[in-house]
C-alpha cells in the first residue's frame, strides 16, 4: 500500500467544476441513492420514517445526488453543504432545472465545522467528500455531531489502491472514454484529460477501510460499520445510538 497523496481541498475554479459536472456519475449516484434508501429503510417512502426529515449532504458538489434522492422520494428536504462556490453555482443551476429548489437549499459551508446543532439532521450523507480532506477524522466528527440519536451516518468515498498498477487499471477502467471528435475539438480533449488527471488524484489522496475504522473508533462507531463495496469504494454505514 502506498502512501496517500493530498490533493487541493477545494475544487474551486469554473473549469474544474464544469469538468466534475460533466463526468458521468449517473451509475455511481444512482447506486449510492439505492444503498442509502436500502438502509434507511422500506425503500426510503418515506426515506427517514420517523426520524427529523431533514438530510445534509456533506461536500454536495453540483447538488446531483441531492437532487436524485429528492426525485425518488418525498418528506424530507436536504441541507447540501460545500465549500467550492463554482460548484454550488452549477448547483443551483441543477437544482432549478429539476424543479427542486423548495426542497434541495445549498449552502457554502466548510465541512470541518458547521454552523448547525447538535443532532440537527434524521440522516448525514456524503459521496466522495473525505479524500479531498487533509485531516479527515475532524470531517468525521463533525458529521457524528450534526446527526440526530437515532438518525443515520452514511458516508462513501473511493478507496486507496494498493499501489500504482492499480490505479493506472482503475482509472483506465472508470474515467471514460476519449471523445470521438477529438481531432476536430480540442477543448474536449483537454476536458478528457483533466477528468482523467481529477480520478487518479482521487484515488491517490483516498483512505483505507483501515484507516477510516480507526478513525471512527473515538466516535464509538464500530469498525464493522465501514466495508468495501465495490472494487473501488468503501462505505460507512450506521444508525446513530
Amino acid at each position: 500500500m502506498f502512501a496517500r497523496v493530498l490533493e487541493p481541498e477545494v475544487m474551486d475554479t469554473a473549469a474544474e467544476a464544469r469538468d466534475y459536472d460533466a463526468m458521468d456519475h449517473g451509475a455511481v449516484n444512482a447506486r449510492f441513492c439505492d444503498d442509502f434508501f436500502a438502509f434507511a429503510g422500506n425503500g426510503g417512502k418515506p426515506a427517514l420514517g420517523g426520524r427529523t426529515p431533514r438530510i445534509v449532504d456533506f461536500g454536495t458538489g453540483t447538488a446531483l445526488i441531492p437532487i436524485e434522492l429528492c426525485k425518488r422520494a418525498g418528506g424530507f428536504v436536504v441541507v447540501a453543504i460545500d465549500l467550492a462556490q463554482h460548484m454550488l453555482d452549477l448547483g443551483r443551476e441543477n437544482v432549478a432545472r429539476a424543479g427542486l429548489a423548495d426542497r434541495v437549499l445549498l449552502e457554502r459551508v466548510d465541512a470541518k465545522g458547521t454552523p448547525y446543532e447538535d443532532g440537527a439532521f434524521g440522516a448525514t450523507i456524503s459521496n466522495s467528500i473525505i479524500h479531498h480532506i487533509p485531516e479527515p477524522a475532524q470531517c468525521l466528527a463533525e458529521m457524528w455531531r450534526v446527526t440526530a440519536k437515532g438518525g443515520l451516518f452514511f458516508v462513501r468515498d473511493l478507496h486507496r489502491p494498493s499501489g500504482e498498477s492499480e490505479v493506472d487499471r482503475l482509472v483506465a477502467l472508470y474515467a471514460g472514454d476519449p471523445p470521438r471528435e477529438a481531432a476536430a475539438d480540442p477543448a474536449h480533449v483537454a476536458s478528457y484529460e483533466n477528468q482523467r488527471a481529477l480520478f487518479r488524484a482521487s484515488l491517490c489522496a483516498a483512505l483505507t477501510v483501515e484507516e477510516v475504522a480507526a478513525m471512527i473508533a473515538p466516535l464509538g462507531v464500530p469498525a464493522s460499520a465501514v466495508k468495501m463495496t465495490s472494487d473501488r469504494h468503501w462505505t460507512l454505514a450506521f444508525e446513530k445510538p
